[in-house]
């Protein structure tokens, strides 16, 4: 697989091998090592998510608090989507840019998004299924979200007429995320993310 870093630090596009003959397709669609390798530590897998959505519907911008915040490693099983990733960081060089990576069921890319990264995507088919890995497990409680038609952040969703969840569509704009606090901060994310990856390759190589 290749692994190509995307333009807001903390995130990567993932595109695997595939190997394909008359009785069918195989391919790796994770592995453990060359993430690692990429990204500096392994990632936690505490949990994985299925999600199955309709044409048109739009789902973000999602995020979690940091510490522990939420990586996630995103793949599209059937049908495709707009990924987006938004970096949502007080104090990132690319605070509020966003990048768009195609996912479905032919190229069959996949993306890692960091801790304190914001995470949409765009149905494009009905019936369009991701596959998450996630590295901490659901926490109402610390899981926060940008209203993903904000006019500041531009996102340019490939639909005609988005639709949102209730959530979504009561969500704040960034600017009002940003006065509430609720954003993370770059600091503390890198110190977080540099924390999992001294103890997670220690563990990883039996230090």
């Amino acid at each position: 697989m290749k692994i190509r870093e995307l333009g807001i630090e903390g995130a990567w596009e993932i595109t695997p091998q595939q190997h394909g003959d008359p009785r069918g397709m195989f391919m790796e669609w994770y592995r453990f090592d060359k993430l690692a390798g990429a990204v500096g530590h392994p990632l936690r897998l505490a949990q994985a998510n299925l999600s199955v959505s309709a044409r048109g519907v739009v789902r973000g911008v999602h995020f979690a608090d940091v510490p522990p915040g939420q990586a996630k490693y995103v793949v599209c099983v059937r049908g495709a989507v707009l990924d987006v990733i938004v970096d949502l960081r007080v104090g990132s060089s690319t605070f509020g840019r966003w990048e768009g990576v195609q996912l479905d069921d032919t190229d069959r890319r996949a993306v890692y998004l960091s801790e304190g990264l914001g995470h949409g995507f765009g149905a494009l088919t009905d019936d369009a299924t991701l596959s998450y890995l996630c590295s901490a497990t659901y926490n109402p409680a610390g899981e926060r979200t940008v209203h993903p038609l904000d006019e500041e952040l531009g996102i340019e969703w490939p639909v005609d007429v988005p639709l949102l969840s209730a959530r979504d569509d009561a969500a704040p704009t960034l600017a009002q995320a940003r006065e509430g606090g609720l954003l993370p901060e770059y600091d503390v994310c890198r110190r977080f993310v540099t924390t999992i990856g001294r103890d997670g390759m220690s563990h990883s190589t039996g230090m």
